[in-house]
């Protein structure tokens, strides 16, 4: 067992790993599910103990094969979800996160996302949220893909400011959150997750990471995760059905950037200098 993963606050007093095992594409494939399984269990025998996944991934299969990676330890596991934006309804979202319990074969989600916006008033999903928490199916809510003027009209609604985090797209090549939603979630205590950290893989590939990551004995997705772990408030989800690259993941949280890494990271990849609209995929 590795030692235990640095946690972040979250609000309302829980707190959530800063490093977890994103799920992203698995439950696609029938012939690839042990195998993303056992990258899972590989995590959690690491000390990497949260789990991200979504009814829309694989169509829920993905939540099947966290079922398979959680079975007897579901008490080690910090697990997040996430419902359809079409399905956050006041009584959908209640219908819908009872589906993924029972793909999932728990009895709680610890938090529990709306993926994206939608068509249902934010009012009628937080209402929703709040029912589920209330009944103990979830711990805590919150969403993903909101910008600042989503966030802020989240917060204009009855509840909506227990809202526990934000997770969006944020890597080297994907800043724009810098400018204004990373400094306004920090501002009201609200970590952001990061998904896709290192691109899908494409900065594994940048030569110029290369070069620096040899400094650390490193690769460069290894130093392309290390910025967005030492990003304070930050949590960072990669996924890979690779255990060897879930200890590469894990190792990540070694590399202490120096002031110089930052610098010659910001000509290469620079900030954000006005506002730009949110990246998602």
């Amino acid at each position: 067992m590795a030692g235990a993963v640095p946690q972040t606050a979250l609000p309302g007093g829980m707190s959530i790993p800063v490093l977890g095992l994103g799920t992203w594409t698995m439950g696609e494939r029938e012939e690839a599910a042990e195998g993303e399984a056992a990258a899972l269990r590989h995590g959690l025998d690491r000390g990497i103990t949260l789990i991200d996944t979504a009814e829309m991934y694989g169509d829920g299969g993905a939540e099947e094969v966290v079922a398979d990676a959680m079975a007897g330890r579901r008490d080690q596991v910090f697990l997040v979800s996430k419902v359809y934006p079409w399905n956050a309804s006041r009584t959908g979202a209640i219908d819908a996160c009872e589906r993924s319990l029972e793909r999932l074969k728990t009895d709680h989600i610890d938090l529990y996302l709306l993926h994206w916006r939608g068509s249902h008033p934010l009012a009628d999903t937080v209402a929703a949220f709040e029912a589920l928490k209330a009944a103990g199916k979830i711990r805590a809510w919150g969403v993903s893909n909101f910008d600042v003027a989503d966030m802020e009209e989240l917060f204009a609604v009855e509840n909506g400011k227990n809202c526990a985090t934000n997770q969006v797209m944020y890597n080297l090549t994907r800043r724009g959150i810098e400018f204004d939603l990373l400094p306004w979630c920090r501002a009201h205590g609200m970590p952001v997750m990061a998904y896709s950290p290192i691109e899908q893989g494409l900065l594994a590939r940048h030569p110029d990471l290369v070069h620096m990551a040899k400094a650390y004995q490193a690769t460069p997705a290894q130093l392309a995760l290390a910025f967005v772990l030492s990003r304070p408030g930050v949590v960072a989800i990669p996924k890979t059905s690779d255990p060897h690259r879930v200890d590469e993941n894990l190792a990540a949280l070694d590399i202490a950037l120096t002031d110089g890494d930052r610098e010659r990271l910001d000509a290469l990849f620079p900030p954000p200098q006005r506002k730009m609209p949110l990246e998602m995929v």
